[in-house]
C-alpha cells in the first residue's frame, strides 16, 4: 500500500527498477505530496556525464521529479546547476509505490524528451520497449504504457507540461 502525504516528509529514497532489478537508487528531498502526486528534488545521481545528443545530464544538474501513484509515468524537470531549464525527461513507468521512506517505480523503457522551449518533443526507446517482450508477458501493462506515452506527447505538443506539474 502506498503511503499518503502525512507519512512522507523530508528525505526519501528513489529506486528505479528495470527488468526486475534496481537500475539506480538515490536520495531526494520531498517538496510536496498530496497522497497521489509526489514531488521531490535531487541532484543528478549517476556518475559522470550522460550525453544523449539532444541533452547532457551532468554533475550539478538538479532534477525536480514528479511521481504519481495512479499514473503510468514520472516526469523529471531538468535544470543546470545555474538554474537554467534544460527540459523535461518523462519516463513511462508503472504507478509509483511509496512506502517505508522509499519511492519505487518500474521503468517500462518508453521515454519522452521535451526541450525547455517545448519545440523539440522526442519519443525515445520504442525499440527497447518492443524488445522487452512486455506486450507478450503483460499485454495490459504494455497497452497502459503506450497510452501513457501518447498522452504525454499530446500534452507536450499542446498546452505543455506545466499544468500537469503544478504542485
Amino acid at each position: 500500500m502506498s503511503a499518503k502525504s502525512a507519512e512522507v516528509a523530508g528525505e526519501i529514497e528513489i529506486a528505479l527498477i528495470k527488468a526486475g532489478r534496481t537500475k539506480i537508487r538515490y536520495p531526494a528531498s520531498v517538496l510536496s505530496d498530496d497522497g497521489t502526486h509526489l514531488v521531490v528534488r535531487a541532484p543528478w545521481a549517476a556518475p559522470g556525464v550522460r550525453d544523449f545528443g539532444f541533452v547532457r545530464f551532468e554533475p550539478g544538474d538538479v532534477f525536480t521529479e514528479h511521481f504519481w501513484r495512479d499514473q503510468w509515468y514520472a516526469v523529471k524537470e531538468v535544470r543546470a546547476g545555474d538554474g537554467t531549464l534544460k527540459g523535461w525527461y518523462c519516463d513511462v513507468t508503472r504507478p509509483a509505490v511509496v512506502a517505508g521512506g522509499r519511492v519505487e517505480v518500474e521503468d517500462l523503457d518508453l521515454d519522452l524528451w521535451v526541450s525547455a522551449d517545448g519545440a523539440t518533443v522526442l519519443r525515445l526507446d520504442e525499440d527497447e520497449f518492443e524488445a522487452s517482450g512486455l506486450a507478450t508477458r503483460d499485454p495490459e501493462a504494455a497497452a497502459e504504457a503506450g497510452r501513457a506515452l501518447d498522452a504525454l506527447e499530446l500534452r507536450a505538443r499542446g498546452a505543455g507540461l506545466a499544468g500537469l506539474l503544478s504542485h
